[in-house]
């Protein structure tokens, strides 16, 4: 039989988690109605933003899925979407023809500069209240959350 957990704790557990969830959820409609204007979501500038840290070599299609901040199981749609809009290009990888890589297209990297300067300052206006040693010791305990 295990041991009757504190009322208080329990309490405090989901006080802290409903916190995360609200904060995540503000900070992903400011960004969604950000990126609006340009016909983005947040998973596909997502996308973008791996591809170009990527850089010229592309990327396996899997390993742009396993880079995601939100984890999806519909990678190859969301890259066909990309891909419709000329934002990506994919191609099967000569020495493995199982693979296919993704490239960013110059459109795609084009729109991400354009981009990069409303980004920045949507970045600073989601963390205004917080001072940098505030920013830092969020981050820290927020990487050690979850099962």
């Amino acid at each position: 039989m295990g041991m009757k957990r504190d009322a208080r704790a329990e309490s405090t557990e989901k006080d802290a988690l409903l916190s995360i969830l609200k904060a995540a959820d503000r900070v992903h409609r400011y960004f969604q109605g950000l990126m609006g204007p340009w016909g983005l979501t947040a998973q596909q500038f997502n996308v973008l933003r791996i591809l170009r840290g990527a850089g010229p070599e592309g990327l396996p299609t899997l390993d742009v899925g396993e880079r995601m901040v939100e984890k999806t199981p519909g990678i190859t749609r969301l890259l066909d979407r990309l891909e419709e809009k000329r934002l990506v290009r994919r191609e099967r990888c000569a020495a493995d023809r199982r693979q296919v890589l993704c490239y960013l297209t110059d459109e795609g990297n084009a729109l991400l500069a354009e981009l990069d300067e409303p980004i920045s300052a949507g970045d600073q206006a989601c963390m205004a209240r917080l001072s940098q040693d505030e920013q830092r010791q969020l981050s820290e305990l927020l990487s050690r959350t979850g099962p």
